[in-house]
Order: C-alpha cells, then structure tokens, then sequence
C-alpha cells in the first residue's frame, strides 16, 4: 500500500494509471497492486498475464473498451445531478409547500433532516463501497433518493415530508461520496482535475437551473412536481450504471464482516450532535437542558463508537484515517473549508437582500458569481500542483481565500452590490485551488480498497464542519445583533432578534432612521461572521503548513 515514509509526491507522476473499475479493463485488481503482481511473477503464465494486460493498457491508456467511459461520466454527472437539483430547487417552493402543508414552525428541518442524513451515512457508505465495491452502493443510493422523492410527492403534512427528505438524505449520502470515489477509480492522477472540474459544474449548473425550474413549477404547476422529476432522472441514472460501469469482481475471501455496530454508533452518535448543533440557539438556548442533555449524550455515544470501532475487525471509522498525517491534514482542512463556507453561502444573501436592498433574484445572482470561478480554478489547478505540489497549492489557495474574506470586512456601508460580487467570485477561485489538490492528492495516496473511506472521511468533515460554521458564526451573529438593538439610539427597533427579519423585509413600517440603523446593524452582524470565517481560513492554512506533509505520498504508478 505504501506509507508516507517510503513514498513520496513525484511532480509528474501518474499513480493508477490503471485503476479499478475503468470499463474493458479486465486486467486492473481492485488494490491497485498490478505492477507489484506482475514483478512478483515475472516468469511462467502470471508474467505473461501482466505484460499482458500491461501491453493491453498501453495500447488503451484511457481504458476506453467497449463500454465508453463517456457514458459512465455522464452517468455519474447525472446521479450527481440528482441531490443538487433537488436542494436548490425545494428552496424555491417553500411557501407553497407552506401554504399546502402547514408546518411553517419547523420548515427548516426539511433542509436539516436532509443534510443530517447525508452527513451520518457518509462514513458508512464509503466503507461499503471499500468492502463490496463502488456499483452496488452507488445503484442503492440511487433507488434510494428515487423512492424518496416519490414519498415526498406524495406527502400528506409536513412531517411526513420531513421524513421523507431524510429517506432523501439516506441515499443522498451514497451519491456524494460514491461517485466523488469513482472518479478516481476511474482517472490517472493527470486527468482527475478534468472529471473533479465536471461534477463542480454540475453543482454550479444546478445553482441556476434548480431555482429556475422551482420558480416555474411554483407558478405554472405544483410543488409536489419538483420531486416527480427525480423519478425518470434517477430511472435514467440506473439504467446507465447498471450498463456501463463494470467493476472487477472481487474475492469474497477478501471481504471482512460488516461493523454494523459501528455503523449504528456513527450515525446515533453523528445525527445526535449534529442535531443539537442545528437547534442550538434557534429552538433553545445554547446553555439550556435541552442543549446540555444531546451534546452530552452524543458525547457517551462517541465514547462507545471508539470503543466498538476498535475492537471491530473492519471497523467503519478505521484509525488509520487519523493516524496517517496526509489524511488527517486534509480531514482537518475541509473542516475548516466547512466552516469557512456558511459566511458565503449562508449569511451573504440575507446582506444582499437585507442591507443593500436588492431582489431575492439578485442576490442570488450574488452569490452564483462564487460557483462561476470555482469550478474553472479547479480545472486549471492541475498545471500549478504539478509544479509546486499538492499541498503548497492547497496553502497558496487558501491564503488568497484568507484575505478575500478578510476584504469583505472593509467594505464601505452601503457597499455597491457589485464589490461583493466582486468578492465573491474571487473567493470561488481561491476555493478551487485549494479544495481540488487536497482531494485528487488525498485520493492519490491509498488504493482501491481505501479509497471510499478515505473520500468518505474527507466529505463527512467538511459536512460536520459545515454544521459546526452555521452554528458558531449564527450565534456570533446573534450576538452582535442583541447588543446592537440593546443599545439602539433610538425607539421603535425590534425587541426579539425573531422580529429582525420581518423589520426588514418590511422597512417601509419603521422610522427612516430606525430602518437605517437596523441595517447597520445587520451589516456590522455580517462583518463580525467573515472575520469569523477568516479566523477558519487561517485555521485551515495552519493546519496544511503544520501538519500536512510537504509532499504528498502519492503512490507509485500502478
């Protein structure tokens, strides 16, 4: 397998350059060991398969048989498509499905039932995908999502809607990581930015198409419609997999137990934080009983998964993802990445709209300048970490993303809607440099049968990150409206932060000046959560320099 002592990151180098799972390529093992077997048996008829199979991979570098790998890349966009269609769009239609339903006390939740699901079974799925292989998971996943969406057309009130997002997120889980793993399955090192820049473009696409269509559905059809078209997308998906993506079959020998116990324990343990870390602050104080009495039960449940986890034979949290300093470093990153992403993503159309005054429409024109830049910065990368390495190009990345964030705090007040545009497709460029490297490099260093924990691992941080950001930077938010409303100059501002955005949204009801300061307010509310995610920035940029490894240990070429 190679460890980080007796390998390194060769600038140049192709590592699995005959990876598992490329179809027509029956000679690749799903260890990615195929050179180390061939040397082993140089001579009698183990040699001559490997020359064999080496003279065929020659012949056929892309490993493009008679199953195109075209196909399979449009299978995958498209099983990619699906989550990303349907988050963006749901946002759209939320006051009708209100309006139809009810529930409006508890709409958020389906967001955060559905971003709970994925992020649990994220560990999970990755470690399915290492011990039975990528296919099976990722056609789960799929049915999954597509009965999901079907329940969710067919809900009766809101919570059964909520539930049925969550079925939605238990097979979104499967997506997300599944095909982020075989893409590099699928990739030598020198191609993978090309397939990673695609499936960013899918979710930069579904940025604008999936408020598009929700917009259209809510005022020409029915909000139960968004879900219905999962139906013949996630149909269309299978029937593609199913024909074009042939693994190699493994031997069942090597197949270890399932740590289903383990699997429990992650997803009771994950889903109780994370769910205290979403109604923290919002449906009870931070310091209440509720709070106090979920943090520290998810706190004794993780106690009992690490216990599980290492006595289990194949445990589905190993410790190697830990104990190895490349995947640790990465890991970290991405959670800060996670954390980082809830100012952009979260807090900057509620300023667009909120203090500048511009429409929903566009301030999430805003925002989508981000998701512009980022998938092209990606593809671009590969030619600057070919020169300087994975990880100086992750740290050169996010040093510029540092002071991007950093330059949103010196926006003049009123800013001109374009000066954060302006940031923030700067900002998605900096974010592509630094996420692409960290993921190809992170992928390059295991092999097949690590490679769907690993890919795992690194996704499940930057999601428990993301958690973690919304909470933190929306109590820092919070924070910085009270004191400013406690020590307002003037009378008829709002007494609850509750009333903040019904204020606003309605500024023709206060007094010019109230109206005035109240944005100020919000606007200072906003400065105070970039400088937070600069802090997370910096964090992340220490975490590369002090602890990544210099050079990645990219395992040598198959």
């Amino acid at each position: 397998m190679g460890t980080e002592e007796s390998t390194s990151e060769a600038a140049g180098e192709s590592p699995d350059d005959a990876p598992a799972g490329i179809p027509g390529n029956p000679a690749a093992t799903p260890t990615g060991t195929a050179a180390a077997a061939g040397a082993a048996g140089a001579a009698g008829a183990a040699g001559a398969a490997g020359a064999a199979g080496a003279a065929k991979e020659a012949a056929d570098p892309a490993g493009t048989g008679a199953r195109p790998r075209t196909a399979l890349v449009a299978a995958l966009m498209l099983a990619m498509a699906l989550p990303a269609l349907d988050s963006s769009a749901v946002s759209t239609v939320v006051p009708q499905v209100v309006g139809d339903l009810g529930g409006f006390s508890v709409f958020s939740w389906l967001f955060a039932g559905y971003l709970l699901a994925v992020t649990v079974t994220l560990p999970v799925y990755g470690k399915l995908s290492d011990t039975f292989g990528r296919k099976p998971v990722l056609l789960f996943g799929v049915a999954l999502f597509v009965l999901g969406s079907l329940l969710c057309a067919l809900a009766w009130n809101m919570a059964a809607l909520i539930a049925f997002r969550i079925v939605q997120g238990l097979g979104g889980g499967a997506l997300q990581g599944t095909v982020q793993t075989l893409a590099a399955d699928l990739y030598p090192l020198k191609d993978r930015p090309r397939i990673q820049a695609r499936m960013s473009s899918v979710w930069a696409t579904s940025a604008v198409a999936g408020p598009a269509l929700g917009g259209l559905l809510a005022a020409y059809g029915d909000w139960r419609w968004i879900f219905l078209i999962n139906l013949p997308l996630g149909g269309l998906a299978l029937w593609m997999i199913s024909r074009h993506l042939v693994e190699p079959v493994r031997s069942p020998g090597r197949r270890g137990p399932v740590d289903w116990a383990g699997a429990l324990g992650v997803f009771a343990c994950g889903g109780l934080l994370l769910f205290a870390l979403v109604q923290g602050g919002v449906a009870w104080p931070w310091l209440s009983a509720p709070s106090l009495a979920l943090l520290g039960a998810s706190t004794v449940l993780a106690a009992v998964t690490l216990r599980i986890e290492r006595r289990a034979a194949e445990p589905i949290l190993p410790g190697w993802v830990w104990r190895r300093r490349t995947i640790a470093a990465v890991n970290l990153a991405l959670g800060a990445l996670g954390v980082l992403m809830v100012a952009p993503m979260v807090f900057m159309p509620t300023y667009a709209q909120s203090v500048l005054g511009l429409s929903p429409f566009t301030a999430g024109l805003v925002t989508f300048t981000m998701t512009l830049s980022w998938p092209l910065s990606a593809a671009l990368s590969q030619h600057v970490y070919r020169r300087i390495g994975f990880r100086n190009t992750a740290a050169a990345g996010m040093a510029l993303a540092t002071a991007i964030l950093f330059s949103f705090t010196l926006l003049p007040y009123p800013a001109r809607p374009w000066q954060p545009a302006l940031i923030m497709l700067a900002l998605g460029a900096a974010l592509g440099v630094f996420q692409l490297p960290l993921i190809v490099g992170v992928q390059s260093t295991v092999g097949w049968a690590e490679r769907g924990t690993t890919t795992a691992s690194v996704l499940f941080c930057r999601q428990v990150g993301q958690s973690v950001g919304a909470a933190l930077l929306g109590a820092v938010a919070n924070a910085t409206l009270a004191s400013r409303l406690a020590h307002a100059p003037m009378p008829g501002l709002p007494e609850h932060l509750d009333d903040v955005s019904k204020a606003l949204a309605q500024p023709g009801q206060l007094p010019g000046a109230a109206a005035d300061y109240l944005r100020a307010a919000l606007a200072s509310a906003v400065d105070h959560i970039f400088l937070g995610a600069t802090a997370a920035a910096l964090a992340a940029l220490l975490t590369l320099l002090l602890v990544a490894p210099r050079r990645f240990p990219v395992l040598p070429q198959d």
